[in-house]
């Protein structure tokens, strides 16, 4: 599986990364999740430049897309030639947000009438953005997935595991970044979370 970590200046390190971290441990089975940017190199809310792996037009040929967030969210919303270069189909692509990125969801119309996750900074433009938000860290519908708040960019990582490969990958990649200590506890509270909006999994 190919995973498109969507990634803007002023990104939020936290959603770029943990979810990319957790997902690239399903390296030796083919799966890579890429930071993909609009430029060459992005800099972080907190001032770290990197590089982008992947332009943004890779966003169309992912199987699956995740939006993260940053503090430059809404003026991302406002730049239409940018988002018109997001050529997204959740008919066939897994496509979840974090925070911020569930307003640039609701503004490609992405998320129909679906309920949503955000984090209680964003809350208030996705709502005036014509979305019914609900305090909650994750919600699934169909092959669309939202949450809310920087750490629960383990929700979405669980999630796609889970669609894309089996609950025993899913508790693998989990238990390896969780504390010591306090796995079992992350891993239960990972797929918990996340179970309740899926099909069940086939076992590997």
């Amino acid at each position: 599986m190919q995973i498109a970590i969507l990634t803007f200046d002023g990104f939020n390190e936290l959603d770029s990364f943990i979810a990319a971290g957790i997902l690239n441990r399903m390296a030796s089975k083919g799966w890579k999740a890429h930071i993909t940017s609009p430029t060459t190199r992005v800099t972080s809310m907190n001032g770290i430049t990197i590089e982008a792996q992947q332009g943004l037009e890779f966003a169309a040929e992912a199987d699956a897309v995740l939006f993260g967030s940053g503090i430059k969210t809404r003026e991302i919303t406002q730049d239409h030639e940018l988002l018109s270069r997001l050529k997204l189909n959740p008919a066939r692509q897994l496509i979840g947000a974090q925070c911020s990125g569930t307003l640039l969801l609701a503004k490609l119309g992405l998320l129909g009438d679906r309920p949503a996750c955000t984090d209680l900074t964003t809350k208030p433009w996705v709502i005036e953005a014509g979305v019914r938000v609900i305090d909650q860290p994750f919600y699934a519908e169909g092959n669309i997935a939202t949450a809310g708040g920087c750490l629960a960019s383990q929700y979405l990582a669980t999630w796609i595991l889970l669609r894309g490969a089996t609950r025993e990958d899913a508790e693998a990649a989990i238990h390896y970044v969780a504390p010591v200590g306090q796995k079992e506890e992350y891993v239960a509270r990972a797929i918990s979370t996340v179970s309740s909006f899926l099909e069940p999994v086939p076992a590997a």
